[in-house]
């Protein structure tokens, strides 16, 4: 087993450990059985073998979905918690959630203000389960989708990592066209643009943890840099003073629905997000991540879909606005950097490769999402996971570069739906049934200590048919959606807990 890629996380190793101080159902999670139970797990195929060799040559990480050991992690000093908010921070400060926060003027007819508080509240909401799952990675040392085997069963958990799957690669995909539309906009290539930031997020995952957290520790700071020149060019010409268009009942599912796409943009990354932690040692506090991911989550969420409605406000006053959002999303941003001339053509590239980084966290899970597919798919190496991934987000792209505002507001909502019944589960799973016998986390790949799943099964399809009632999209309104407004109002994250908990109620064992 290669584990040299990750003995460095440069701060995060560095320091003592973290102090004590779990919550009980988290640390029971930690003891029970943890000493008692060592879970057979298929031996590795000659590839796998080969690969390692390969990769401990050269410095990559080998691992995949094999648990990391307690004497395996690292230690974790100040710096580290300080990286859980850098990491987010730089995912998320990105010129995808920008284009995400102009759909709420262009697209729903939300004022400037609205548009605003639907999103900061609808991201801040939705980071909250992405920032619970954050903390399974120290405490379990298994990546989220294995978490999943212990609420959902050996078998449906397979289809939530499907799932999950589809949204990494999705926002992947999202990532590609958005860059690719910035750069069409700065010059021609836009194909090439695409290729090239596919190219070097491969980089970056293919080498692992190590070199993942190095990138994100730094990443934030052009961006940070490019999108203040962006506010100070372009902040005068937002329109603050254009009211939300439509009726009172219009108005409201206008805004449910902006406020739903938003939740859901921040909710998806709950699928991955302990697979960044696995290496922090079981002591962190589980309050510690939390609240340092929050932190991370609601900032950079909030900068960048402010200044996404605000660039989408300003197309009311100035034509050339309007004609660039005409063109495209990235286009849009472009020309709000119109008043620097070069150098903010400079910027716009900037504002291009900083989506690296938000492409580097999905890729990475999927290249390890994979594995858990079948016994099989777990004999195939990370790297080659990771290589198959990036090709096809990179395709995709090439062939949906026209088509973002589509893919946002019908893939983003639909994606967000299973997230929030996954979520209602694993909660009651954790604070309900799992409150004193906790976890076995060496079982992960034992499938006869693994619940069936079944009760877990049958409570996520009634969530979607809770979702099923309550979803908007262009394709299908449901009844209760339809409701609302003349358009209707997607209100399916609003109600999916709901469903999953009046269903869960007969869950036991099963």
């Amino acid at each position: 087993m290669a584990t040299s890629p990750t003995q460095h996380l440069g701060d995060v190793e560095k320091g003592g450990t973290g102090d004590g101080g779990q919550d009980v159902a988290m640390k029971n999670a930690t003891t029970s059985g943890s000493e008692l139970h060592s879970a057979p797990s298929s031996p590795p195929s000659k590839m796998q073998a080969y690969i390692d060799r390969i990769e401990q040559f050269a410095g990559i990480e080998a691992r995949g979905i094999r648990r990391v050991e307690t004497h395996e992690k690292h230690r974790v000093g100040r710096m580290g918690y300080v990286q859980i908010v850098l990491l987010w921070v730089s995912i998320n400060l990105a010129a995808n959630n920008i284009t995400l926060g102009m759909l709420g003027p262009s697209l729903f007819g939300l004022s400037f203000i609205d548009a605003s508080l639907c999103a900061t509240f609808g991201a801040t909401l939705g980071s909250l389960p992405t920032a619970y799952t954050a903390t399974w990675g120290p405490v379990s040392g298994n990546r989220t989708m294995i978490f999943a085997r212990y609420t959902m069963g050996w078998w449906p958990s397979k289809l939530i990592a499907l799932l999950n799957l589809i949204v990494l690669l999705g926002y992947c995909l999202i990532d590609c066209v958005v860059a690719g539309q910035i750069l069409s906009a700065v010059s021609t290539g836009g194909n090439m643009s695409v290729v090239v930031v596919a190219v070097i997020t491969w980089v970056v995952t293919t080498f692992g943890i190590s070199i993942f957290h190095l990138y994100e520790r730094y990443a934030f700071l052009p961006q940070v840099i490019v999108l203040c020149i962006l506010f100070g060019t372009a902040g005068k010409y937002f329109d603050t003073t254009t009211a939300t268009q439509g009726d009172s009942r219009t108005i409201a599912g206008s805004r449910l629905s902006f406020f739903s796409i938003c939740l859901s943009a921040a909710i998806t990354y709950a699928g991955g997000a302990a697979d960044y932690f696995v290496y922090y040692p079981e002591t962190t506090p589980p309050w510690i991540v939390f609240t340092c991911s929050m932190i991370g989550l609601t900032l950079s969420f909030t900068f960048a879909l402010v200044l996404g409605a605000g660039l989408a406000s300003g197309t009311v006053t100035k034509p050339e606005w309007e004609s660039a959002y005409g063109v495209s999303q990235g286009a849009l941003i472009v020309v709000g950097y119109g008043p620097l001339g070069g150098f903010g053509k400079f910027c716009s590239v900037v504002v291009a490769l900083g989506l690296i980084a938000n492409l580097i966290a999905p890729t990475y899970s999927s290249g390890v999402d994979f594995q858990i597919l079948g016994r099989y798919a777990a004999k195939i190496p990370r790297l080659i996971w990771n290589t198959f991934g990036v090709i096809i987000y990179t395709v995709c792209a090439l062939a949906g570069r026209n088509s973002l505002s589509a893919i946002f507001t019908n893939f983003l909502a639909l994606m967000g739906y299973w997230v929030a019944i996954w979520i209602a589960i694993t909660l009651e799973e954790q604070l309900i049934f799992r409150r004193r016998r906790g976890y076995d986390w060496n079982a992960w790949n034992d499938r006869s200590k693994l619940p069936l799943g079944i009760a877990a099964l049958v409570a996520f399809l009634i969530g979607w048919v809770g979702a099923i009632l309550c979803m908007a999209q262009a394709w299908y309104t449901g009844p209760i959606a339809r409701s609302v407004g003349e358009h209707g109002a997607d209100v399916s994250d609003l109600s999916l807990e709901f469903s999953s908990i009046l269903a869960d109620l007969s869950h036991s064992d099963g």
